[in-house]
């Protein structure tokens, strides 16, 4: 019996990446003693705010302080958006960003409004 090679697989088409083992690196970090909560809790105002404002709620509890539940802040980045990014959380400005020419990338990033815990979640391309 040879070798018989097997092609890769070919990469997602949405060209998802998740960053679920990066925060529970840091997570287990944080509970071992290695990073203090100040190390981890360092949202900037603006993100605190937009957690609060313009966000996707959750019934995810905070993995941090656990007295909050933590938001879902959508940014996304492309053609003829501001070099900061562009907040959404309707469906409808999704589709909106959707129907537009050119590739726009969105990041998902976890915030606890309580406590400034925050974290890349994941990051697509619509």
């Amino acid at each position: 019996m040879g070798y018989v090679p097997v092609s890769p697989q070919a990469p997602p088409v949405d060209g998802h990446v998740d960053y679920r083992l990066a925060r529970q690196a840091v997570l287990n970090n944080f509970k071992s003693g290695g990073l203090s909560r100040l190390d981890i809790c360092d949202a900037h105002p603006e993100l605190r705010r937009a957690a609060t404002e313009y966000s996707t709620p959750t019934t995810d509890e905070c993995p941090v302080c656990t007295e909050d539940t933590v938001a879902h802040v959508n940014y996304v980045f492309g053609p003829r958006l501001p070099a900061h990014g562009r907040c959404i959380n309707t469906e409808a400005e999704f589709a909106r960003i959707r129907r537009r020419k050119g590739t726009f990338t969105c990041y998902v990033v976890e915030v606890c409004p309580t406590c400034a815990w925050n974290h890349l979640l994941r990051a697509y391309v619509l």
